[in-house]
């Protein structure tokens, strides 16, 4: 009986140590990424990078878009997947020199910036302590919200296509809140051990990051 407990002590131990690292690894290569994303979005506004417009640019944006994020979960399990997480960051960050570009026209475009930034930031880290303290199990949640996002795809493409703004209104402050609930799901799975790889997990929580912060953005 008592080796029996042993191992299970020892189980648990290993388990626990396992999602610590995970966790670790994750928000250390989050941070990482986040440098290429400000080093695109940087030389996208310096250089004004030509900007997907329209429906076809919409379209070849998640094209490029989805295709590396492929790449990624393929390489995952070596230094290729890294690499090819920090050059999606990179490209992420070009991506948003129009609506960069749209808010430094402001006159308080660098104060909107960091608002949302700050905002984002709050968020990660509400999401965060929830996920990590709360016993509540959040997983269920996932069906729910990409449903939700694949009700926005549609409804961006029916924004693009007819040029509604009030629709993009609605569609910003619906993306904040499913990337927010998606944030606590994606960091929940981290801590309980649901998510193993930290390339994964780092890709899932930085999409979260990038949709609130880009959607803040566009609401302020």
């Amino acid at each position: 009986m008592s080796i029996s407990l042993q191992k299970n002590a020892g189980l648990a131990s290993s388990s626990q140590a396992v999602r610590h690292r995970v966790l670790r690894n994750t928000y250390w290569l989050l941070a990482l990424s986040l440098v290429p994303t400000v080093l695109g979005a940087v030389v996208g506004v310096q250089m004004q990078f030509p900007a997907f417009s329209g429906l076809m640019g919409f379209l070849l944006f998640m094209a490029i878009a989805f295709g590396l994020i492929w790449a990624i979960e393929k390489n995952k399990e070596s230094g290729v997947g890294v690499a090819l997480l920090l050059g999606f960051t990179f490209f992420m960050g070009l991506m948003l020199t129009p609506l960069l570009t749209r808010t430094l026209g402001f006159s308080n475009g660098g104060q909107l910036i960091m608002m949302a930034f700050g905002g984002t930031a709050t968020i990660m880290a509400v999401m965060a302590s929830i996920a990590t303290t709360s016993k509540r199990d959040f997983s269920g949640m996932s069906q729910f919200l990409f449903a939700g996002v694949i009700v926005l795809l549609l409804a961006s493409v029916a924004a693009i296509v007819f040029q509604i703004p009030t629709l993009m209104i609605v569609i910003s402050v619906l993306a904040v809140v499913i990337f927010s609930a998606f944030l606590l799901v994606d960091v929940q799975r981290v801590v309980n051990g649901g998510e193993t790889n930290y390339v994964s997990a780092t890709l899932a929580i930085y999409l979260d990051l990038y949709n609130i912060f880009s959607n803040l953005l566009a609401l302020l």
